[in-house]
């Protein structure tokens, strides 16, 4: 190896487990977020209709969130896999998925055949229990992340080092 005078050689940090998993959890949640509000882009009125399905919210409302909510999961999603504002965002998501758990939770116990939405407009799923169980597993993995955030390779952690 040639070392040249003044030049100094960066060497691999150790990354902590903590970090890893956070990292890992960071990763998969922002990308299931890129994902999800990717699919729901361009189709308003399919989400509307999927957001009214659940008879929780005014009709007045549901047109309005459709149009804002793939940006909105857009935006977590990318600040998540980023790992900006980690603590924040991940807080947001968390509540985010324990609110679609409550949502489809509700539809569940009031037999409402609604179709999540999940995934755009060719997302098939429907309102069943199992869904309630990975939305609210999704919100613990999203307080895991805002508790251990931010986890390695994250902006967060370069900004706060500038």
């Amino acid at each position: 190896m040639l070392i040249l005078p003044g030049v100094r050689v960066a060497r691999a940090q150790r990354v902590e487990p903590m970090e890893a998993a956070v990292f890992v959890v960071r990763i998969l949640l922002g990308g299931l977020l890129l994902v999800a509000g990717g699919l729901k882009l361009g189709h308003p009125a399919e989400l509307a209709a999927a957001i009214a399905g659940f008879r929780l919210l005014p009709a007045a409302i549901a047109g309005p969130l459709a149009v804002a909510l793939p940006y909105f999961e857009l935006l977590l999603g990318a600040y998540l896999a980023a790992g900006l504002f980690t603590r924040v965002v991940a807080t947001v998501a968390a509540a985010q998925f324990l609110a679609y758990g409550v949502a489809i939770a509700s539809a569940v116990a009031r037999h409402i055949p609604a179709n999540c939405g999940c995934f755009g407009p060719g997302d098939a799923a429907v309102a069943d229990w199992p869904h309630v169980g990975l939305d609210l597993a999704l919100a613990v993995a999203g307080a895991f992340v805002a508790w251990g955030a931010p986890g390695a390779l994250a902006v967060d952690r370069k900004l706060r080092s500038a």
